[in-house]
């Protein structure tokens, strides 16, 4: 698969540009962590052991965010990218947090079990629109009840003409906080394959798919952070 090889190519340094190629990383991704946690502590009261599937998880980034808060959780990600896999692994065995590895495109079914949280960053934007709807009804499918689905994810403007606008400000943001043209054309190279939606498209999908409270908890330009709960 392209997309995968693509990713593979620049896992052993993808993670040192996030914070330039996200001008939003602190809130972006902190959003994300807190619309999962409540779910995994709730597991954690109840004497279980909090269960997340991370899917796209790249090299775990997300992930090691959510054990760095809550160190108990047990995580299962799914990439196509071996390599990308392999150093998420090497991250969370590193930092302690349990976890197992499923190298799976994110067109197949999901890995057996029932999660507290099903989160996923910058990564569903690779499938067309009817293969997002069709993960986000299996990722409704595969939460316990009470459980949180939350993508962290880079979204289309709902207009032609924003979508050139987010497009400029993201262009403007990564430039000033030090992103050469090198880095820039890579990038650029990587989002041939991306295939955003709107924001609003998406979360009426995931309440079609039959989640409760959703929302979209964060919105900077083209990145937002939207989910919703299991009844």
């Amino acid at each position: 698969m392209v997309v995968t090889e693509a990713f593979d190519a620049v896992a052993g340094s993808y993670d040192e540009a996030r914070r330039r190629l996200v001008p939003c990383f602190d809130a972006f991704y902190g959003t994300a962590v807190d619309v999962a946690l409540p779910p995994l502590r709730a597991a954690l009261a109840a004497g279980r052991t909090p269960q997340v599937l991370d899917l796209g998880a790249g090299t775990g980034l997300l992930s090691l965010l959510l054990g760095a808060v809550l160190p108990e959780i047990r995580v299962t990600l799914v990439d196509g990218a071996p390599r990308m896999l392999a150093v998420a692994a090497d991250h969370l065995t590193a930092r302690g947090v349990a976890h197992r590895t499923v190298r799976a495109d994110l067109t197949d079914p999901l890995p057996s079990g029932r999660y507290d949280a099903v989160v996923s960053a910058l990564a569903i934007h690779h499938l067309d629109d009817d293969g997002k709807r069709a993960l986000y009804r299996r990722a409704a499918t595969a939460l316990v009840p009470g459980g949180v689905f939350v993508n962290a994810e880079q979204v289309a403007g709902p207009t032609r003409a924003l979508d050139r606008r987010y497009d400029e400000v993201w262009t403007a943001r990564i430039t000033a906080l030090g992103s050469d043209a090198a880095e820039i054309a890579a990038a650029r190279t990587r989002m041939r394959h991306d295939r955003p939606a709107p924001v609003a498209a998406q979360c009426d999908w995931l309440a079609e798919a039959g989640l409760v409270d959703v929302d979209c908890f964060f919105k900077e330009w083209r990145f937002a952070v939207f989910g919703g709960r299991r009844p």
